[in-house]
């Protein structure tokens, strides 16, 4: 078990500078690591009581497969732009295509999403949150 006190700490690897040039925690709530230009998915350190748990961001391939069913289900052209920060209803999505979009996204990873929850998505990432907030619950 480890445990810190800080308000920031870096990171830098002494091994191959060239594989992680650097990576900053500030007043440790989450930490974001980018390798040669690619991103990772951010650690979000929440605390519990006097310790911290350490908790991963959604799963990349997660967001992935929701921009490729967004995309899918609004028919967006070829080449449309969709990030895990794209909102629904900035995409020309309605109420209707947000119930198809929830609808396929059960289909595809296995899940059924309360109605209630459904209704609170705005967001790609919204979306790939809630996915692997399920999937791991169906797992416990």
């Amino acid at each position: 078990m480890a445990s810190f006190t800080a308000t920031s700490i870096s990171i830098i690897s002494l091994a191959k500078p060239s594989l992680v040039p650097s990576a900053r925690i500030s007043s440790p709530n989450s930490v974001s690591l980018s390798i040669k230009g690619r991103r990772f998915p951010s650690i979000t350190l929440q605390p519990t009581g006097r310790r911290f748990q350490v908790t991963c961001a959604t799963k990349q391939e997660t967001v992935q497969k929701v921009c490729d069913i967004v995309k899918k289900q609004l028919a967006l052209p070829e080449g449309s732009s969709v990030t895990g920060e794209s909102k629904f209803a900035a995409l020309g999505a309605d109420s209707l295509d947000t119930v198809e979009i929830v609808m396929g996204l059960e289909e595809e990873f296995g899940i059924s999403v309360e109605e209630e929850s459904a209704q609170s998505i705005t967001t790609v990432q919204e979306a790939a949150d809630m996915i692997d907030k399920l999937l791991e619950s169906k797992t416990d």
